[in-house]
């Protein structure tokens, strides 16, 4: 225990007397959380609508209006024509153009019908589906309006069934709230894979790996050496992304503490095996990067931190099941806004504990003690 401890001690020595290094463990994830908090942002607001009205009545007007006064469209003002309002599309100006044609009162009072176009740019597929979505609705409710005047009937006669929606554990429907949980798990990945990593190889490239092992230091007592610094690390900066989480942006913890600890400590566990077996298998730091890179970026594109992954094609799904950050990310999201408990996430206990105990064995076993 004592060689341990001098190797424990002498990895925090070593990381205290790199300033540059000890900046990137401690500032690099809270700005990364932050800024990545308020940037990726789904959410469609502001969504720029222009209109061209070829019918001047009373009931153009009142259906433009409705856009006007809603919160999600920015008016772009009326267009005298097709050619133009295309113009606005194609430039980006604007997100949708509204057509209404003329004799649209006319052929909504005498023939009970009246269509109009609504043009959306479709580049961003996502966008352009919720945008045509809050327009149709817009639509369908001057046409409820419309259809009620006709009858002569008030509204509040009709019967008519009310829906109240409510929102279970993300009231407001924020994205940073959806966010959040996955980020502060994506961070301790980066520190554990990445960081131990580059630490580990460096010392191979200036030679003080050379000297730990003509030392009688044992394979086992330098793994564990090596992994406890960076968990302590990822620990303290767990603690810092949650406490920014839960008192900056607001996110509800409804779960367990303890629970979450557990799971970002078998978590660090994973992150820093797999930075040992990366450092093993590399004999420079841009060998040990590229690993690294390679595999950190599918595991944050795969794990569902930007998008459902019930949405992803079937391979990317079947890739996925190696993919510990899913894993992780699943369990981030379900104790800290569902309130879920151990007995909810035993499967993915399971599933990252054999994950660790499988790279932190095969990082043992790929180390060797050569001068």
């Amino acid at each position: 225990m004592n060689r341990i401890g001098y190797i424990i001690e002498k990895e925090f020595k070593q990381i205290f007397r790199n300033k540059v290094l000890l900046r990137m463990l401690l500032g690099a994830p809270v700005m990364q959380l932050i800024l990545l908090s308020y940037a990726a942002n789904f959410e469609v607001k502001n969504l720029t609508i222009a209109v061209v009205d070829q019918d001047h009545t009373t009931y153009s007007q009142r259906m433009v209006s409705k856009f006007r006064y809603i919160d999600n469209f920015r008016f772009l003002g009326y267009l005298p024509a097709y050619k133009p309002a295309y113009q606005q599309l194609l430039s980006g100006n604007a997100d949708l153009v509204l057509v209404i044609p003329p004799h649209f009162e006319r052929d909504l009072g005498k023939e009970n019908r009246g269509a109009v176009q609504l043009l959306v740019n479709a580049i961003d597929g996502s966008k352009a589906g919720i945008a045509a979505g809050y327009a149709q609705q817009i639509i369908r409710s001057f046409n409820e309006d419309v259809r009620a005047e006709a009858l002569a009937v008030s509204t509040t006669g009709l019967a008519r069934v009310t829906i109240e929606n409510q929102y279970w554990f993300n009231p407001r429907l924020e994205y940073k709230t959806f966010m959040v949980p996955g980020i502060l798990f994506e961070i301790l990945i980066l520190v554990g894979g990445l960081i131990a990593a580059l630490n580990i190889v460096r010392e191979k490239e200036i030679g003080t790996q050379e000297q730990l092992n003509v030392t009688p230091i044992r394979k086992y007592e330098f793994i564990l050496g090596k992994l406890i610094p960076f968990v302590i690390i990822g620990l303290v900066q767990f603690s810092l992304g949650l406490l920014i989480g839960v008192f900056w942006f607001r996110i509800p913890f409804e779960g367990s503490l303890a629970l979450m600890y557990g799971f970002a400590f078998l978590f660090l566990l994973l992150s820093v095996g797999l930075g040992l077996l990366i450092s093993a298998v590399s004999d420079t730091q841009q060998q040990a990067m590229f690993a690294a890179f390679f595999c950190l970026v599918l595991f944050i594109l795969l794990s569902g931190l930007f998008s459902a992954t019930e949405n992803m094609p079937g391979w990317a799904q079947y890739l996925n099941v190696i993919n510990p950050l899913k894993y992780i990310i699943e369990v981030g999201r379900n104790v800290m806004l569902k309130g879920s408990t151990f007995r909810d996430v035993q499967q993915q206990a399971i599933t990252l504990a054999l994950m660790a105990l499988a790279l932190i064995s095969l990082a043992s076993w790929s180390y060797r003690k050569t001068v």
